[in-house]
């Protein structure tokens, strides 16, 4: 029997509250890909990660009090885009009231891609098209500061990760730790306070997950749809196998009853 996240199971032990996923993605297969690929990795189930499709229904009234922590994934919005859709302007003005409430109150959050977009409009980075990188594998560098950070204690200083993104934060206030970067992306994970993160690569993304997305979006413009073969090839390449204990960490670190 399955317990609501929260309660007490039939052994007396009480579960902790539930982390939410806020997902961005309107193809239920990259949506569902997504979903399940966070739970796996963080190592939770259907009680213990919820989640909303913004671009299904709104965000509606989130008591911050009642989770154990805020994850926010990747997809097709970019926070510099010139010519939004409705669902998206909606989506992110919720998501800026929600993440202003998040930053006021260090609450625990981590934003994957989409993240430093959100997040970075926030807080006042500068978030622009300086540094795009292409779908695949990326070498992710941890900075001093990031080596002192407890998410990536399991990490070694340099690991590959999957990626894809065409817009990047160039510039962080200051106050915000950068916590790794890549030769072609100077912001590739950022913390504000002690509990709020954001990574330009994806920590719940492993080679089965990336072949699902290119298969679904080869025609959103991310490459030439003729690229795809190519592409999964490369990714076969790298050796992505670090990055998921950031996101365990994360869930680790903050699962509260």
């Amino acid at each position: 029997m399955r317990h609501p996240a929260g309660t007490t199971g039939s052994r007396g032990v009480a579960r902790s509250k539930p982390f939410l996923l806020l997902s961005i993605r309107g193809e239920d297969e990259a949506a569902d890909d997504e979903y399940r690929a966070m739970m796996r990795f963080g190592g939770l189930d259907a009680a213990g990660l919820r989640r909303i499709r913004l671009t299904h229904e709104p965000l509606g009234r989130i008591d911050l009090a009642d989770l154990s922590g805020v994850i926010l994934g990747g997809g097709p919005y970019n926070v510099s885009d010139t010519d939004k859709p409705a669902a998206q302007r909606r989506a992110e003005a919720e998501l800026f009231a929600l993440l202003e409430r998040i930053v006021d109150q260090d609450f625990p959050f981590l934003g994957c891609c989409y993240g430093v977009g959100t997040l970075g409009t926030v807080i006042g980075a500068s978030i622009d098209r300086t540094y795009p990188e292409p779908v695949g594998g990326v070498r992710v560098t941890v900075t001093d500061a990031g080596r002192d950070d407890p998410l990536f204690a399991e990490v070694p200083d340099a690991f590959d990760a999957y990626g894809g993104h065409k817009e990047g934060a160039s510039r962080l206030p200051a106050g915000t730790a950068r916590l790794a970067s890549s030769p072609t992306c100077p912001v590739q994970a950022f913390r504000v306070g002690h509990n709020v993160y954001a990574t330009q690569f994806h920590p719940e993304l492993d080679l089965a997950g990336l072949i699902t997305r290119i298969n679904v979006y080869k025609d959103h413009r991310y490459f030439p749809p003729e690229s795809a073969e190519e592409l999964k090839d490369a990714a076969r390449q790298w050796d992505v196998r670090h990055p998921m204990s950031i996101l365990r960490r994360f869930v680790a670190r903050y699962a509260r009853g």
